[in-house]
């Protein structure tokens, strides 16, 4: 065996692990984006299941609203239709679940808003506690969120890098979509929650 063909075997020897590395790390990054897709969804399960609690109390207040109750209700029932699915994280499908979910969001600010008529309602510790829970849902959503997009970041990073996007574009990996939070939603956490606030001080 000549001097040149053992080189040649061992650079693709090298070459080879290398790869495997790569597409090792890859594997990995997915990994944590699938972790944090997992903990995205678990919130918006509990702001789900909170919301249904806080339709509940409300349909205790005889004249309450029914027309915006229903269009929470409609709303949660498209929201919870639409899942985050690790494997179609595709920008198509993340604009759904956005949309859907602003919506959602939109319906329940003005939810809150009608309450403020309610001032009986409003003085219960279950709505009041709803609530309270609530808002600190959003927050973790919103931080559950960046944790997403700081893991698809990382992981989108490591695909398209030369030589990097080689072994991607032979290993089958695709970048994964972004949360891009619309206008409403940024605004939603202030609407929502801060009525009573506004109006005492």
């Amino acid at each position: 065996m000549g001097r040149g063909l053992i080189i040649l075997l061992v650079l693709l020897g090298v070459l080879f692990f290398w790869g495997i590395g790569v597409r090792n790390g890859f594997a990995t990054k997915k990994q944590n984006v699938e972790q944090a897709v997992s903990e995205v969804d678990n919130q918006y399960k509990r702001r789900y299941d909170l919301i249904n609690k806080l339709v509940k109390t409300v349909q205790g207040s005889a004249d309450f609203e029914k027309s915006t109750l229903t269009e929470v209700i409609n709303a949660r029932a498209k929201a919870t239709s639409i899942n985050l699915n690790a494997g179609d994280l595709t920008p198509e499908k993340m604009q759904q679940f956005e949309a859907a979910q602003a919506q959602l969001s939109g319906a329940l600010s003005r939810l809150m808003a009608v309450a403020e008529n309610y001032p009986q309602l409003r003085s219960t510790q279950a709505f009041s506690e709803l609530q309270a829970s609530i808002e600190g849902t959003e927050n973790r959503i919103a931080v559950a969120r960046r944790d997403y997009n700081g893991a698809v970041r990382d992981y989108n990073g490591s695909l398209v890098t030369f030589p990097n996007s080689l072994i991607a574009g032979f290993t089958g990996f695709q970048q994964m979509a972004y949360f891009q939070a619309s206008e409403t939603e940024r605004q939603d956490p202030e609407v929502e929650f801060d009525f009573g606030n506004k109006e005492r001080k």
